[in-house]
């Protein structure tokens, strides 16, 4: 046995004993998958909620019994699934229109499969399928004779948020997307006689958004049951933030800040910070109406999911604001946190979290990267809840710099290879590891009042002008050979010296973690994909959830790809690859795939079967 099951029992008793009760203090493996990037034969243009269920038989074939999804909520025509218009209402675009509850479909097959022919799945989401969806499914609504008593029963369930968003959403139509700000007074402070009018003008087309919404929950509900009849969880996604321009902002400006954008402070990657956009919450507000705002949305999610993913833990303790007075040039470099008093933050997360437990059964798991506060940590240790531990990212930092052990990963953690914001083992093994950023380089020559130019002639090899990392020099073997280089003291280049000590032996110190240092140090071979999967699942974590793209990189799937377009998101720059990356192969022919008992070995050996 690699670890005992005793370390997980303490889990039982924390405050969230009843969801490891539903749950089962047992090691599981998983896989995270957008629902954009997977499609089968009856997809239409994108994946759908029905394709969950291939997923879901894959799934039990490789011992995996965790299915965590990407954020799954509406995002207007932005396709940003962490800047939604509705922390409630689901993609639309996700619905599956040969599985609607609704009258004469079979007039409309001819059309669905023309737009099946129109829109190939291939290498990339076009994501103009949602408006054609939108139109096939506005005539199906349009014939349907009657509403059924179970459509008026959901309505009057949701009328926290259905209202107010099927409102919002036809207001955007007319006003040709643009913001709720730039909308006349009358719609955008919500004159409720204007209003009034507004939805007398336009009963069926706010009546279709709300009819939109009851599909989707009708079919999202199935899955979730087909899924746990074959003894697997669905991890979903609520994203923490909600876009400015969204009905939630619209019709509940008192739960928001919004002479205040979120963002995160500069470090050495974004020497400006960065601004995101989304407004703070206003707690305070918040906490008035005993988070009615917040339950509401997780009593909804449960319909959904098993577990549920707290985007941007560290955001319930503090965030980093910016006031929109602020030029957006400067980014992130001019803000604050909120609450600026640190001795606040443990008590003021620990409370916002209490309300989110104790509305619901789902088992919470914090997406808590980047730059943590010591009380988000010793938060999710009290509470028994996973964080996230990432592999390449498990290491002595500041001192050896070694890799860490499987034993010295949280037990209450999700260990993983990558994430949807990382490059994929296979890239950062021949592109990364053992390198350093070109653009970090750059923004330390600028801090520290060096010349770019002699900097990289004098510690890094540049052969590839285009190349986005950098090599060491092998004659600069040495932090201290930088200092020498460099004509310098640590103290006055410690960025630097610390660099060369985090990368220069990086593959190396990897492969001594790997225990295996005849690994081909420059191919990601299948051998060596397969030994790291292993290593990462050998974990202590309680659960080990791999980037589906990840596990396809046992097979020889990318062989012709270049590596740097195999990532779910870049974050901090606006790409036409973000969002919309598919899987090489149809699920029909992952269900068959040769990988697959590679994979179920793989959770055998690890426990996690």
């Amino acid at each position: 046995m690699l670890f005992s099951k005793e370390i997980y029992k303490k889990f039982l008793d924390s405050q969230t004993k009843n969801k490891w009760e539903k749950i089962g203090i047992k090691r599981r493996a998983g896989v995270l998958v957008p629902l954009f990037s997977i499609y089968s034969k009856n997809s239409t243009g994108i994946g759908d909620f029905f394709d969950l269920k291939i997923l879901v038989d894959w799934c039990k074939k490789c011992g995996l019994s965790i299915i965590q999804l990407l954020p799954l909520n509406d995002t207007g025509y932005k396709f940003t699934p962490y800047d939604c218009i509705s922390t409630f209402a689901i993609e639309p675009a996700y619905i599956n229109l040969y599985k609607l509850n609704a009258q004469n479909l079979e007039k409309f097959l001819p059309e669905i499969e023309k737009l099946k022919e129109k829109f190939i799945l291939k290498e990339r989401v076009n994501y103009e399928i949602k408006k054609e969806k939108l139109k096939i499914l506005w005539e199906i609504f349009k014939i349907q004779k009657e509403i059924c008593k179970e459509y008026e029963t959901y309505v009057d369930k949701n009328a926290f948020w259905i209202n107010d968003y099927a409102i919002f959403t036809v207001l955007k139509e007319k006003n040709n997307q643009s913001a709720w700000e730039q909308w006349e007074i009358r719609y955008k402070e919500k004159d409720e006689e204007q209003l009034g009018k507004f939805q007398e003008e336009n009963f069926d087309r706010i009546n279709f958004f709300r009819w939109l919404q009851w599909q989707a929950y009708l079919q999202l509900k199935e899955i979730k049951e087909y899924a746990n009849k074959n003894g697997v969880f669905i991890l979903g996604d609520i994203p923490f933030l909600v876009s400015r321009d969204s009905a939630d902002v619209w019709a509940n400006r008192k739960y928001f800040k919004l002479n205040l954008a979120s963002g995160a402070p500069p470090d050495m990657y974004f020497a400006k910070g960065q601004r995101w956009g989304m407004p703070p919450y206003n707690w305070e507000e918040i906490e008035k109406e005993n988070f009615v705002y917040l339950k509401e949305k997780l009593k909804y999610t449960e319909n959904f999911y098993d577990m549920f993913r707290i985007d941007h833990f560290v955001g319930l303790f503090r965030i980093w604001t910016i006031e929109l007075s602020e030029p957006e040039n400067t980014f992130g470099l001019n803000g604050k946190f909120d609450p600026e008093d640190e001795k606040k933050w443990e008590k003021n997360g620990q409370k916002i979290l209490n309300a989110m437990l104790y509305v619901s059964d789902m088992l919470p798991c914090a997406e808590d990267l980047g730059v943590v506060p010591q009380c988000s940590f010793d938060t999710l240790k009290k509470f028994s809840i996973p964080g996230i531990d990432v592999q390449r990212w498990m290491r002595d930092w500041g001192k050896t710099y070694e890799f860490k052990k499987e034993s010295e990963y949280r037990e209450n953690s999700v260990s993983v290879i990558s994430s949807h914001d990382m490059t994929l083992l296979i890239c950062w093994w021949e592109e990364e590891a053992g390198k350093v950023d070109k653009a970090l380089v750059e923004k330390l020559c600028n801090e520290y009042n060096f010349s770019y130019k002699e900097i990289l002639e004098k510690l890094f090899e540049v052969k590839d002008l285009k190349a986005k990392r950098l090599r060491w020099k092998s004659e600069i073997n040495s932090p201290e050979k930088v200092l020498e280089t460099l004509k310098k003291t640590r103290d006055e280049v410690w960025m630097f010296y610390d660099l060369h000590r985090e990368t220069f032996d990086e593959k190396e110190k990897f492969l001594k973690y790997l225990e295996n240092e005849n690994l081909d140090k420059e191919k990601a071979t299948k051998e060596f994909v397969r030994t790291a999967l292993i290593k990462c699942m050998k974990a202590k974590s309680i659960f080990s959830i791999q980037n589906i793209f990840d596990f396809l990189s046992l097979g020889d799937y990318f062989n012709n790809t270049d590596k740097w377009d195999l990532r779910i998101n870049t974050p901090g720059i606006i790409s036409d690859k973000n969002w919309n990356l598919l899987l090489p192969l149809s699920l029909e022919e992952l269900l068959n795939a040769d990988i697959n008992n590679e994979i179920k070995k793989i959770c055998e050996i690890t426990e996690r079967s």
